[in-house]
């Protein structure tokens, strides 16, 4: 009697300590980067924030710097641990015409040296591409520099195990789309989705994952249109994808415990 007595005191126990633990989860903290030329960075700002953090205990700050200029070296990179207080920063940004080198090998180095987890979202892939480094382009996982015409895509889940994509359809056509040409994957660069371009006659890879330095990078080339981040596609495999660079996705696709949605 004594027995059993423990045993269902130490399972109520563990219980309850599994679910304190739970509640008492601190959340994510995110950065959003964004700002430059050729999008609505202010609107998407806010659809990112309120989509994903409606699917997972995530907060999020945003630094909208820049205007439409591309070629502004924006002020937020400038302070020594502009990372630090942040568990992932979403780079949506896309300066193209910044070229200086010292400049681009910090933002990139300071995930590889300090594990800081990247979701690289649309125009980011072309943001700093004429500078004469890869260090970015490591940390993005693929090489950019053009793009196909202005048209809906169909999205081809390559790795539907993954658990980024298990509940990716088999096929997805975006509502609007601008297909991003893909000139070189990087060697650890995990290959997810792809879409067929028209003008190129091949596909392109626009979702993966990608390891550089002590980082974990989640990457999407979608994101133009604000009519295709609404989706809830896509901001379902987004939100997979932050947790998956914070290492808190489960194998079968869930958020780990404490990491999901606040219940309301």
């Amino acid at each position: 009697m004594k027995s059993s007595l423990l045993r269902a005191t130490i399972l109520l126990s563990a219980f309850v300590l599994s679910h304190l633990t739970v509640s008492a989860a601190e959340p994510l903290r995110a950065l959003i980067i964004t700002g430059g030329c050729c999008h609505d960075y202010g609107n998407q700002s806010g659809i990112i924030a309120k989509g994903v953090s409606a699917r997972a205990n995530i907060t999020f700050d945003v630094k909208y710097q820049g205007g439409t200029d591309r070629n502004v070296k924006i002020p937020v990179y400038e302070k020594k641990d502009w990372a630090k207080a942040y568990d992932i920063i979403i780079h949506n940004e896309c300066f193209g015409g910044v070229t200086d080198v010292d400049w681009v090998e910090n933002i990139a180095m300071t995930h590889r040296d300090t594990g800081i987890a990247a979701a690289v979202i649309h125009c980011s892939m072309h943001s700093y591409r004429n500078a004469k480094t890869d260090e970015w382009r490591k940390l993005l996982g693929v090489s950019s520099y053009s793009h196909e015409g202005h048209r809906a895509v169909t999205v081809e889940n390559l790795a539907p195990k993954h658990p980024i994509m298990k509940t990716f359809p088999a096929k997805w056509e975006t509502p609007k789309g601008e297909l991003y040409k893909i000139e070189k994957i990087w060697p650890n660069t995990k290959r997810l989705g792809q879409a067929y371009g028209k003008d190129t006659k091949k596909d392109h890879l626009c979702i993966w994952t990608n390891t550089y330095g002590k980082a974990r990078v989640f990457g999407t080339t979608l994101g133009h249109h604000n009519e295709t981040m609404q989706q809830d596609v896509y901001l379902d495999f987004l939100t997979r994808g932050i947790l998956w660079a914070c290492n808190q996705l489960t194998k079968k696709g869930d958020p780990k415990p404490g990491y999901g949605p606040k219940k309301k």
